[in-house]
């Protein structure tokens, strides 16, 4: 797992544009039913297995309404929990933490989901030796957040977006002209990551003949990629994606590929289910 990818900075920032659209120009059921002083006691507690991420959020997102809440989070990221497993205890303001309760929750209860559904998507392909990949479809805004809950529910992470390699796909080779035109202009470019995206034979024995450094094998089935995998013969690295589901991904990892990307890993995990369990202080 990487470490938790937001500074600072960043983290303020994102406590900034979800308190601006839920908080607006003031909680007015908090201000207007809850005492000011009122103080309350909460345990935030997982309501169904999972995959936990997110908590380094917790406590700035608390702490932004209540500098004094007191925190304890009693489980770190990629921790798996089984129902009724005790994330954390918070103390804090009533009013604070009635305030930035959904705040915290949404993201936490978003993050797990990734990270929940991703660890499902590996230990479908335990003992092969593929890396399963996420992708660049995430939520916009949130790439660094979904693609850590990702790395927390064990998968590798792809490039982060399209400044870190080249990835010539099918609509990049139509507008170039050919595989060999588009790889020969990102190696003039002085380019050195270079993949394609190969849709039948005949392109993976082009890409690997001009110098591609590893190709995506899309929307392949495991005999194709079988033997796109013997064209290559281990010279560059081979990824798979492209419709992978639960009941196809084990299938696919027996090929012997390289890696597997799966985009429904952070485009379509359900958020699990945590609650804040109250008392007062």
């Amino acid at each position: 797992m990487t470490d938790f990818p937001l500074d600072t900075a960043e983290i303020n920032t994102f406590i900034d544009i979800a308190f601006a659209e839920d908080i607006g120009s003031g909680d007015i059921t908090a201000e207007t039913v809850i005492p000011e002083d009122a103080m309350l006691v909460a345990t935030m507690n997982a309501r169904e297995d999972m995959i936990v991420a997110g908590l380094p959020l917790l406590a700035p997102i608390i702490k932004r309404l209540d500098p004094n809440a007191d925190i304890a989070v009693t489980v770190k990221d990629g921790a798996p929990l089984k129902a009724g497993d005790k994330i954390a205890t918070i103390n804090a303001a009533a009013r604070a933490l009635l305030s930035a309760e959904r705040t915290a929750l949404n993201i936490i209860q978003h993050m797990s989901g990734i990270a929940t559904l991703t660890h499902t998507y590996v230990d479908a392909i335990k003992e092969t030796a593929t890396i399963l990949l996420d992708t660049r479809k995430t939520t916009p805004g949130l790439r660094k957040l979904d693609k850590y809950a990702a790395a927390c529910g064990g998968a590798k992470n792809h490039r982060m977006g399209l400044f870190d390699a080249v990835m010539i796909k099918d609509n990049h080779i139509a507008v170039a002209g050919s595989i060999r035109q588009a790889v020969e202009a990102a190696i003039t470019a002085g380019q050195t990551k270079i993949q394609v995206e190969c849709d039948t034979l005949a392109q993976v024995s082009e890409a690997v003949e001009v110098g591609a450094t590893s190709l995506l094998l899309d929307n392949m089935s495991p005999t194709t990629i079988s033997e796109a995998l013997t064209i290559v013969n281990g010279r560059i690295p081979c990824e798979a994606s492209g419709g992978v589901t639960l009941q196809t991904i084990r299938a696919i990892a027996e090929t012997g590929v390289d890696y597997i990307s799966v985009g429904r890993l952070t485009q379509s995990a359900p958020a699990v289910d945590i609650g804040l369990d109250f008392a007062e202080a």
